[in-house]
């Protein structure tokens, strides 16, 4: 679908919402470049599971660092980008998350927000948020489904908690248009009338005669 103009499009959402799976989705059908969350190569990522309070930090500055590294080269690309989650959540909702459950020291939390608004102070927030809302039924069974070993390990509670942060952050964003999209009726993988209700969605907010 030719359109004039870059546009930078992120996807939001708690662990498993279908973040990558609409990343996907979009960049097939906009014809975009895709940017996905490091996940299959991320050398802390097993090792947090297993030991929350030990691996927190090196989780999240990881994260922090990679998704940096991505927004930068988004911010350089002369074409338009899908990412899948946002710099953003990344403190404003896990980091906060960790250090409120006191898997975080207070110290450290400290140290990764000072990082996180230096490295945020060089970014451009995206054109649009998409934020997938799912209740935690929802997100357990698409966690179950995709059956990462890793991901075994994860609590309801957590999956809870980072709800609430979702709900609280996605109120409140107000660095550029946002649209919230209720997926636990909508199964936009393998419905195709669910998939266009979505993409149509989008389309209209980016590119619609009142986009806003």
């Amino acid at each position: 679908m030719p359109y004039s103009g870059k546009k930078y499009v992120a996807v939001a959402g708690n662990i498993g919402a279908g973040k990558s799976s609409l990343t996907r989705i979009l960049s097939d059908y906009f014809k975009w470049e895709a940017y996905f969350e490091r996940v299959d190569d991320n050398p802390y990522l097993s090792d947090f599971y297993e030991d929350m309070h030990r691996w927190s930090f090196n989780l999240q500055v990881f994260f922090l660092s990679s998704r940096f590294e991505h927004q930068r080269s988004i911010e350089d690309s002369p074409h338009s980008v899908v990412q899948d989650r946002s710099i953003y959540e990344d403190a404003e909702i896990f980091a906060k998350n960790l250090n409120e459950m006191g898997l975080m020291s207070g110290r450290d939390f400290e140290n990764y927000n000072a990082l996180f608004k230096t490295m945020t102070s060089y970014l451009k927030p995206p054109d649009l948020l998409v934020y997938l809302k799912a209740t935690t039924p929802t997100l357990v069974s698409h966690i179950q489904s995709r059956g990462r070993e890793f991901e075994s390990t994860i609590r309801i509670e957590y999956l809870e908690r980072l709800n609430k942060h979702y709900e609280d952050w996605v109120g409140n964003y107000d660095l550029g248009s946002k649209i919230i999209i209720n997926v636990d009726e909508l199964d936009f993988v393998n419905e195709p009338a669910d998939r266009a209700n979505i993409v149509s969605q989008i389309e209209a907010r980016l590119y619609g005669l009142f986009p806003d």
